[in-house]
């Protein structure tokens, strides 16, 4: 329970485990409704993703007044600040619990959005006020909102909703987190196009005042009432009792024999060459995402053709993240760690020669099957590993790796066009790390194996 890794919490009658209702008298394992609301936090974290805010882009570029560059920047800043923070929210994770995290994170992600809802009004009031440089003061306002979106939605509500998945469940973890990646690729997907049609129809403000008002209502309200921290608080058992296992073979690797601090975790290799691999998938997916336009440009293709590359690469995505779901269970999750790595270098490779068809059909398979080996991957691997009594404080330090590497790499390949007028150098850069974390994978094996 929460109140047991740290000081006591004085619990009110609302946060008790037991109300409004006790999870042990439902009909079926309550592990799979923490399931829909883990996945559904990760959805409503869209507004705070790179595909949330990529619609909202050139809209603020307008009504702003800031050019292209320095929007970018502003992002940069944002995101890698916000990054610095996780760990701080990974830590009072484990303080409080998945149920006040998921209620307060969305109570704070809405008052974001109403804060960018006005972000123009708040730019006319300052410049009138004040008098300085309206770009300073454009820079100053867009960069705070992006530091709070990205700490907010897709640090600590992306955070919270896989912790809470992972914390339910120990046999049937990849499972869980197979279904809702599965859920959340295709909302992922389909984000942009509904985002922009309801821009199209209520305009950018107050589209996201619309997000604000659902994402302070139903996001925060349905946290409060059907989210619980862990099963045994409320008198259940991981896997409902499955955990057992009666008959099953288990793999060595899926058993757990101790937690781990986050500093016992730090001094591991694994956690090094897992967080490294899961933060390059998020420098270069954002990045690539970030400028695919202009790479598709460089690689004489069209921006229809490019775009379309994502709906084949999506479907490579959830039926890999259901196989890894399944597999996660029944070998080392280093393998699996390989794979995905393994998938990165053949993206890479697949963007440096995308001008052929084999570049663009190794970019589409590649992309596809380290997104889906990622999207299983980094819930299932911190309690595996290390345990669920410190897992807000590890999966924190993970968390603010991606954040960061995600703010980084759009910066470091637009740096590389507009040094050397190509994306190769960077391009080229990426295909070597994962090549050495391919490497590394081979002394990654779970640590608790050697408390066995």
């Amino acid at each position: 329970m929460p109140q047991e890794l740290g000081k006591p919490l004085k619990d009110s009658r609302l946060w008790i485990p037991t109300y409004p209702f006790n999870p042990a008298r439902w009909p079926f394992f309550y592990g799979w409704v923490i399931v829909a609301m883990g996945t559904l936090a990760v959805v409503f974290s869209i507004p705070g993703q790179t595909m949330g805010f990529s619609v909202f882009t050139d809209i603020l570029i307008h009504e702003l007044g800031l050019s292209r560059v320095s929007l970018s920047t502003a992002y940069c800043v944002g995101t890698v600040a916000s990054g610095f923070t996780l760990p701080f929210f990974g830590r009072l994770y484990d303080r409080i619990g998945a149920r006040r995290m998921i209620f307060y994170s969305a109570l704070v992600t809405g008052l974001v959005l109403f804060y960018l809802s006005q972000v123009r009004l708040l730019l006319d009031g300052l410049d009138f006020l004040t008098g300085a440089p309206r770009t300073v003061l454009a820079f100053g306002l867009i960069t705070l909102g992006f530091y709070m979106i990205r700490a907010s939605a897709q640090g600590v509500l992306t955070m919270t909703g896989r912790n809470a998945i992972g914390k339910w469940f120990d046999y049937h973890r990849g499972t869980a987190f197979a279904l809702s990646g599965l859920i959340t690729s295709f909302a992922f997907s389909f984000a942009p196009r509904g985002l922009r049609g309801m821009i199209d129809h209520f305009g950018w403000s107050q589209s996201w005042l619309i997000l604000g008002v659902l994402t302070m209502t139903w996001m925060a309200g349905i946290g409060w009432l059907l989210v619980r921290d862990n099963p045994e608080e409320c008198g259940l058992l991981m896997d409902g009792g499955d955990g057992k296992r009666a008959g099953r073979a288990v793999h060595d690797d899926a058993l757990t024999h101790r937690d781990f601090t986050r500093s016992e975790a730090l001094r591991t290799w694994p956690f090094w060459v897992f967080n490294l691999s899961f933060g390059f998938i998020s420098l270069y997916t954002t990045a690539v995402t970030f400028h695919i336009l202009s790479i598709a440009k460089q690689a004489q293709r069209g921006e229809i053709e490019v775009i379309g590359y994502f709906v084949p690469m999506a479907f490579i995505s959830v039926f890999t993240n259901l196989l890894m779901g399944w597999m996660s269970s029944r070998t080392r999750l280093k393998y699996l760690l390989a794979i995905m790595n393994a998938g990165a270098l053949a993206s890479v490779i697949g963007v440096i020669h995308l001008q052929t068809q084999q570049g663009v059909v190794a970019y589409i398979v590649g992309n596809g099957i380290a997104g889906g080996c990622f999207a299983c991957l980094s819930g299932v691997v911190w309690p595996r590993f290390f345990g669920r009594r410190w897992l807000g404080a590890i999966s924190g330090i993970g968390m603010s790796s991606m954040v960061i590497a995600s703010g980084i790499g759009p910066l470091l390949f637009g740096a590389s066009l507009s040094t050397s007028g190509s994306y190769a150098p960077v391009l080229w850069g990426c295909a070597v790390v994962p090549s050495l974390l391919f490497l590394a994978t081979g002394w990654s094996d779970n640590p608790q194996r050697k408390q066995a």
